[in-house]
């Protein structure tokens, strides 16, 4: 084993649980998602955000699925998923006082900056839940954090979009749709989408992010950080985007995984080091990354 390989199995040790996780509650969205609410005492404990599970599906099947955390509340994790294969449609079956056995939580998680407490949280499709988990966790933290959330969806959102009452300036007051439980916590969140739902506006994240960053004035900017979380295209127009205004930026990158722990590599992703390119780990050098270090 590698030095490296030796930091990171040490970093891991006594942070990732193996438990039977009962199913609390599920609901179900159009577009095959679903929301499922788990009580896992030990994750929901250990859990940050940008945290994972590797969850089973079925007892007849062997391999595990990974999904992000959403939401910790007490002894329970949230976890949304969309139906794409097999796996996840049989997890779609199991019903209040089901057990599945959960692997978690897993990954290096987002690092917000005291020192920017402008945080744009971009979430696209099932890369919502962990902008979700970090709007949690900042709106809890002393300081004077500052999120905005913005999310897309070429689905109907996975949960039931209203209109807000947090003004955002920045953006035509007919761009009013938000999501619920955002609103309760008093951030501020738009939503973009392709797909012509009423209150959102119509284009890509990137865009509606870029309409905000530019609103900002140079000492707005020098206190803005950026997070996302969604498909690989996105993620590479969000880093791009944040590097149009000089920005650091962190994203959580999504990646097939076979054992979620670092012993399998078939996750691996170009990253730039300063010893050069080298491979890394989605599952446990990840799966949060710096953008500008990604190989896109």
């Amino acid at each position: 084993m590698t030095t490296a390989a030796q930091e990171i199995a040490q970093r891991n040790r006594n942070t990732i649980f193996v438990e039977d996780g009962e199913l609390l509650h599920v609901e179900e969205y159009p577009g095959d998602q679903f929301v499922m609410r788990i009580r896992a005492r030990k994750c929901a404990a250990a859990a940050k955000p940008g945290s994972f599970v590797h969850l089973t599906c079925d007892d007849a099947l062997p391999m595990r699925r990974p999904l992000s955390i959403m939401r910790v509340e007490d002894d329970c994790i949230d976890v949304l998923y969309k139906i794409v294969g097999d796996g996840l449609r049989r997890l779609s079956r199991k019903r209040p006082g089901d057990m599945t056995s959960i692997l978690g939580p897993i990954g290096q998680p987002f690092r917000p900056s005291s020192e920017r407490p402008n945080t744009l949280l971009i979430g696209g499709g099932v890369g919502i839940p962990p902008m979700v988990f970090l709007a949690d966790f900042l709106r809890q933290q002393s300081g004077d954090w500052a999120p905005l959330a913005i999310l897309g969806s070429e689905l109907p959102f996975p949960f039931e979009k209203r209109s807000s009452s947090i003004s955002t300036p920045w953006v035509d007051n007919s761009i009013d749709a938000t999501m619920p439980l955002m609103e309760d916590w008093g951030i501020p969140c738009r939503l973009a989408t392709l797909a012509g739902f009423d209150g959102c506006f119509d284009g890509y994240v990137t865009d509606l992010a870029d309409r905000w960053l530019a609103s900002l004035s140079t000492d707005e900017l020098a206190k803005t950080e950026v997070f996302s979380c969604g498909p690989t295209p996105m993620l590479k127009a969000v880093a791009s985007l944040a590097a149009k205004y000089d920005l650091p930026c962190q994203v959580s990158l999504e990646e097939f995984m076979a054992c979620a722990v670092g012993g399998c590599a078939g996750c691996a992703v170009k990253i730039n080091t300063p010893e050069g390119e080298a491979m890394k780990r989605v599952c446990v050098d990840g799966p949060v990354f710096e953008a500008s270090t990604v190989v896109w």
